[in-house]
């Protein structure tokens, strides 16, 4: 049986499917229907620009960020797709705490509803630090399908490990 490393949290039936589909080769092609294209925001200071919009349309009063960007360091071994970060940094007798989200490089090459789920996700923490039902029912209202959205987000990501085997 195939271990489905990022949909073990889902239900058994759903990773049944997924198996299925794997068996039949058919993932490839149920990703490309269902997520056509891939997005523009291919820079830091687009990514920057693309979060800000997303976080004045739902979160005027949540703390602002001072940096945006994609990280190649960030990868899936350490389970982080994305990361919220506030970094402390004394200047002038003052503790300054720098907010900065970090977006894994991988998705530089992704679909935009998988761009934008990643995006919500990590402004979601700068009103919910956890991810309990306040945090999941924020992403919810900031993305409308986000839970779609973050499954079908694991099938891509189960697909691209497959892709990677069958390259060796």
């Amino acid at each position: 049986m195939t271990v489905l490393k990022y949909l073990q949290a889902y239900p058994q039936t759903l990773q049944d499917q997924v198996r299925q589909m794997i068996e039949r080769d058919q993932l490839g092609s149920y990703l490309s229907e269902r997520y056509p294209q891939r997005h523009a925001v291919q820079s830091d200071k687009a990514l920057y620009a693309y979060a800000q919009d997303i976080k004045q349309e739902h979160l005027r009063n949540a703390p602002s960020f001072d940096k945006v960007l994609f990280d190649n360091k960030l990868d899936l071994t350490h389970r982080a797709l994305g990361l919220h970060t506030a970094i402390s940094r004394v200047q002038g007798g003052k503790l300054k705490a720098k907010k900065e989200l970090r977006v894994a490089s991988l998705f530089k090459e992704a679909a935009p509803e998988f761009l934008k789920m990643i995006v919500v996700h990590e402004l979601a923490h700068l009103k919910e630090s956890d991810h309990n039902k306040a945090f999941y029912k924020l992403c919810e209202h900031m993305l409308p399908g986000y839970h779609q959205l973050e499954f079908d987000l694991r099938v891509y990501l189960t697909w691209r490990d497959m892709q990677g085997k069958h390259a060796d």
